[in-house]
């Protein structure tokens, strides 16, 4: 069996108000909190590699043992790129994520390799990245759904129609997306 990389983002455990303001349909957190562990479950393996966007979590320092225990019933290894929700005031790593086992140290941007093409990960969309005119592809989340994607680039956060709150490929993200 081979590893396969899943990306999502803007997931946002533990913020109540995400419900009303994003239109996500859960009764309640707890609910939206267990669906989306649930629907990462069903396609994440243990040793599958998962990116995540930015926004893991909200009032980090609040639900520091729930988000602690969300995290570790995640399958997969897990790396994140720091969303604006995910730092203090000051904008260091929220002290609740840094003590995450994650696969490795966290980054506001990342630059990997997906599909035979060059990929750009960050929490914020961007009009240029690297080997943009080279097909390089750029994922990031932070815009809920509500900014396009230009080109090779798209928004990947579980509010996005396509993503059904789950991890995806980057064979899913990426099946319209120009040459």
């Amino acid at each position: 069996m081979f590893v396969q990389k899943f990306y999502t983002s803007d997931t946002h455990f533990c913020h109540h108000r995400i419900l009303a303001m994003c239109a996500r349909p859960f009764a309640s957190i707890e609910d939206h909190d267990e669906a989306i562990v649930s629907r990462w479950n069903s396609v994440v393996r243990d040793d599958d590699i998962v990116y995540h966007l930015g926004d893991f979590a909200f009032h980090l320092g609040l639900n520091s043992e729930r988000i602690r225990g969300l995290f570790f019933r995640l399958k997969g290894r897990k790396h994140l790129v720091i969303g604006n929700h995910d730092v203090t005031k000051r904008g260091d790593l929220h002290p609740t994520l840094a003590g995450l086992d994650w696969a490795a140290r966290p980054e506001h941007a990342l630059r990997t390799r997906d599909g035979g093409r060059d990929l750009w990960l960050s929490h914020y969309a961007a009009r240029t990245w690297p080997c943009q005119h080279h097909g390089s592809v750029h994922f990031y989340g932070h815009s809920h759904g509500k900014l396009p994607g230009q080109g090779r680039s798209r928004d990947v956060g579980v509010d996005m129609p396509d993503v059904l709150f789950q991890p995806r490929l980057f064979s899913e993200l990426t099946k319209d997306m120009e040459a």
